[in-house]
């Protein structure tokens, strides 16, 4: 007997041991040897992470694939894994160390900090993992791979090695993102870009002459960021710019510091903002150093690594010049602070016009919190160019398919100005740059003073030893080589502070400290996790993969570039498919985060209502290209909806509808199965074409309107008369009876890629009374119900089920009491509508609530008229309704909604509204205009109902 509720939390359970004892989720059964494959991979957590809403979205959708391409025979593998995730475990193990006030990650040491990381991530780390399993997530977890595994990271050596001798991997002096917390640099996709209130200083810069005298002229810049003054080797104007074009080509005196800086002009500078003049600082502003690189204007660093102004020792910053005291004194200093007192210099000196009040956009570090620096560094990069155009071509040419085709387009304008990647990261855990640096052997300086500038080599290769010999043979066999620990004040490659030791002893290399954006090993994914750059099976099965399913936010970070490494280490594109979804917000259609305290946890959603409910949810909303506004009301609402399937499972239990070994479905006399049959074969299909079409909301939307509309609340109703009444053909009752425990099997089939714990569980009960043991539904094939369409059957039930709900909308819209019992006349009917209405009068009648059914050749008097496929039926509603009222109630109500549906026309017309207002107040107004107009649709139905009665 069934339990009377369903338990999630015990089926979950009970349900996720039998996969994993059937090990259902494996790539390679036996059985499957010959079967078309299919594969995807994951996009690997954080290994530091755990599940958040867009997890949750991301895996049900790969889930919901992965399931319904198993049901269909295919070998499936889902590859999991998780990341490495440089900065945020790194960031993890330190903040423990502190919390337990141990040493920290200097004082150990690199070798005993990674060790403290290993183990934290081997005690702590990947809870994420289990989450997903409890989400239902049916990946191959006997392939688990992590990107450190030896596998993944020979792969990740081999990559960069590779590419560095094919002159693709490059070390050059660019501007970084560069967080001075952690003193690395960091990708755009850990940048925040955060609103805050400051100002705009305008300072004014006097011109000299060719001499270097004063002119008298003055130009005035405007900045947000006064301490960076220091670093101006240029003043920008636009070429049209009539009010400086007698200026360019002169120069000016850069206050405080007295460096001679040109004038110059660039359509970088926008005439209309500020004062049109703009201060070039190449080494701390992106688009500075563009304009620095065109115009010949070499970048000046003026801070550290920490953000502190640096001038001492710093000959860039002196550039010839006598710097006063002041200028001096601000050495060392904060940049914050040196903001202030830079600001009080111009001041005193008369040269601070204005200040304006200006609110703008300031990047921050996504973890560490502080405003990010576009820092001039020595880092290693990408030449992604031409990897970008066979990226390019694979599209073009279709290889690769972007799901929506929108963002194909996005996808083109990013890699068709790409800029070269930076790979290097300043951090300890993660891939370790396969450089080892050494001085040049050309240099004179071998012997002599103890500390001298010297220029490096450096030898790139996939482990010490072969380092070594490289170096050795660039030496000469005959000189020793030995590999030494970075030098004590060692921080980043600086040569000219680099302490030579041993000058008359063996040449020293040592390793590059750095390692690799995590993005780099990322890239590699989809084949290094099948055993590249082996020639594995599992590489010549699975790869390419089928399908990628992951979010439009990391389009370039992670999705282009698996792209271009795909192709250029592998010459195949690493997927056929792209599927992007978009985002999780709450349920007001705000972005969810920790600040705003929206955020929505899926485990506590799974804690709530089970699993089942909450992919449901998620399936349900992924409309192609429209965020998804999610509150716990919509996972309660499909919580009811399995409850809504058990009960009918309950049901059919309760009334002897048993599964039946030598069932025909094709067999089935009885009219009402035959439609329940034919209902259930059009769901099938229509749920297979939403999943195969990457349009989960319409195949969730057909699974439950058959599951929920059709099944339970039409075809168990109709059928209950057959079911439980008296003097019943006991052939009609005992076909019924198996025709309803055979749907319930089909529903458990269909049902199961969005509800895989409910399924699986109604699959084992309904099971037990067959004569042998069947196994895991999660194996089964996917239902095939074609061949038992009925169209005879469809059109009498259809016009049963149509007519009802027809009369249920008249009487709803027209107001009729709930527990009025009305007439229903059938205007000019034919023998065939006759006939159905002798074999349904009793069903009819008791689910539309008529006092009686009768023919006429017209529609009587005041009768609201109903179409339905074909025959028209009326309702005659005098006595019952007071038509003239209900006509003018309807009128004033439409009215109320074209007034509404024109203020938000309004608001939406409004372009000053649609740049200002937050995206979620937009969204709330178009579905407020939508809603809107739906009501009054449905108004101006009633009303031409009432015009005709």
């Amino acid at each position: 007997m069934m339990d009377k509720t369903f338990d999630p939390a015990a089926v979950e359970a009970r349900v996720s041991a039998a996969w994993e004892e059937g090990q259902a989720f494996r790539a390679g059964r036996p059985e499957r040897a010959g079967a078309e494959p299919f594969s995807i991979v994951i996009p690997p957590p954080n290994v530091t992470g755990s599940l958040h809403m867009g997890h949750a979205l991301n895996n049900t959708i790969q889930d919901i694939l992965v399931r319904f391409e198993r049901m269909r025979g295919k070998d499936v593998l889902w590859q999991p894994g998780t990341d490495h995730a440089g900065i945020a475990t790194q960031m993890v193990v330190e903040r423990k160390l502190m919390e337990r006030q141990q040493p920290g990650r200097r004082e150990l040491g690199r070798e005993e900090f990674l060790r403290r990381v290993w183990a934290w991530k081997e005690e702590s780390g990947g809870t994420i993992i289990g989450q997903l399993k409890r989400l239902g997530a049916s990946c191959d977890w006997s392939r688990e791979r992590f990107t450190m595994d030896e596998g993944l990271s020979r792969a990740v050596l081999k990559t960069f090695v590779d590419l560095h001798a094919q002159g693709l991997i490059y070390r050059d002096k660019r501007l970084v993102n560069w967080d001075p917390k952690f003193q690395t640099a960091i990708s755009d996709l850990e940048v925040q870009q955060i609103e805050v209130k400051g100002h705009l200083w305008h300072f004014d810069y006097p011109v000299v002459d060719e001499a270097g005298t004063p002119t008298g002229a003055i130009i005035t810049v405007a900045t947000t960021r006064p301490e960076t003054m220091l670093g101006d080797t240029a003043v920008a104007v636009h070429p049209d710019d009539e009010r400086y074009r007698d200026l360019v080509g002169q120069r000016v005196r850069l206050p405080l510091v007295n460096r001679l800086i040109p004038i110059v002009a660039d359509a970088y500078s926008d005439p209309e903002k500020g004062t049109g003049a703009v201060k070039i600082t190449p080494a701390h502003d992106f688009n500075d150093f563009e304009v620095g690189r065109r115009n010949g204007c070499r970048p000046i660093n003026v801070l550290d690594a920490e953000a502190r102004i640096q001038i001492a020792g710093n000959a860039d910053f002196l550039d010839g010049a006598e710097p006063e005291d002041a200028a001096l004194a601000l050495d060392g200093l904060d940049r914050f602070e040196a903001r202030k007192r830079v600001v009080a210099l111009m001041e005193e000196r008369g040269l601070l016009r204005l200040v304006e009040p200006n609110t703008h956009a300031v990047p921050h570090g996504d973890r560490s919190g502080v405003v990010i620096e576009p820092y001039l560094t020595d880092q290693w990069y990408v030449n992604v160019k031409p990897l970008a155009e066979r990226a390019l071509q694979a599209v073009r040419d279709g290889q690769t398919r972007f799901v929506p085709d929108n963002y194909e387009k996005i996808f083109f304008q990013w890699l068709e100005n790409i800029e070269p990647w930076c790979v290097s990261r300043q951090l300890w855990w993660g891939h370790q740059i396969p450089v080892w640096y050494g001085r040049k052997k050309d240099v004179e300086g071998r012997s002599g003073a103890r500390t001298l500038p010297f220029e490096v080599t450096w030898f790139c290769a996939m482990s010490e030893a072969e380092a070594i010999a490289m170096a050795k043979s660039y030496y000469g066999d005959g000189n020793q080589v030995v590999v030494v620990p970075e030098p004590p004040a060692y921080k980043r490659l600086d040569p000219e502070n680099y302490d030579l030791r041993n000058e008359s002893g063996p040449y020293e290399i040592w390793r590059d400290p750095d390692v690799l954006d995590t993005w780099f090993s990322s890239a590699l994914w989809p084949f290094s996790t099948l055993g590249w750059p082996d020639k594995t099976p599992e590489l010549a099965r699975f790869y390419p993969t089928n399908t990628l399913v992951t979010g439009k936010d990391i389009i370039f970070f992670w999705v282009a570039r698996m792209m271009m490494m795909g192709l250029h280490l592998t010459d195949q594109a690493p997927f056929e498919t792209v599927y992007l979804h978009t985002l999780v917000r709450d349920e007001k259609g705000a972005k969810m985060s920790k600040s705003k305290g929206n955020v929505v946890d899926p485990v506590d959603l799974i804690d709530r209502f089970g699993a089942d409910a909450l992919r449901f949810t998620l399936a349900a909303l992924a409309a192609p290209g429209r965020d998804i506004k999610l509150g716990p009301q919509r996972v309660e609402g499909y919580r009811n909806f399995a409850t809504k399937l058990w009960n009918a499972a309950r049901f059919a239990e309760m009334n002897g509808c048993e599964l039946k070994a030598d069932f025909r479905p094709e067999a089935v006399r009885e009219t009402l199965n035959a439609w329940a049959l034919t209902e259930a074969a059009k769901a099938v299909a229509e749920v297979a074409q939403g999943i195969t079409v990457y349009r989960f909301n319409d195949a969730a939307a057909a699974a439950y309107r058959f599951v929920w509309n059709v099944f339970c609340d039409w075809y168990l109703e109709l059928a209950k008369p057959v079911l439980q009444g008296e003097g019943v053909d006991p052939a009609a009752r005992a076909e019924t009876q198996a025709t309803v425990a055979f749907l319930i099997d089909q529903i458990a089939k269909l049902l199961h890629p969005f509800m895989p714990f409910l399924t699986e569980e109604l699959w084992a009960i309904k099971g037990q009374v067959l004569p042998t043991p069947r196994g895991l539904l999660a194996l089964e094939s996917w239902p095939e119900l074609s061949a038992y369409t009925n169209s005879e059957a469809e059109e009498e039930i259809g016009w049963l089920v149509d007519l009802i709900s027809e009369v249920r909308s008249a009487r709803s819209e027209t107001n009729v009491p709930a527990g009025a019992q009305v007439p229903l006349v059938l205007v000019g009917a034919d023998a065939g509508v006759r006939a159905r209405v002798e074999r349904w009068s009793e069903t009819l009648t008791r689910l539309a609530r008529l006092s009686e059914i009768g023919f006429a050749d017209a529609a009587p008097k005041n009768a609201v008229q109903l179409l339905v496929r074909g025959s028209v039926a009326a309702l005659p509603l005098e006595g019952i309704v007071d038509l003239a009222a209900e006509v003018a109630r309807l009128k004033k109500e439409a009215g109320k909604a074209r007034t509404e549906i024109g203020k938000i026309d309004g608001k939406l017309g409004n372009a000053d509204f649609l740049a200002r207002a937050p995206e979620e107040v937009v969204d709330e107004q178009r579905e407020r205009r939508d809603a809107e107009a739906a009501r009054l649709g449905k108004i101006e139905e009633a009303l031409v109902r009432l015009s005709e009665a």
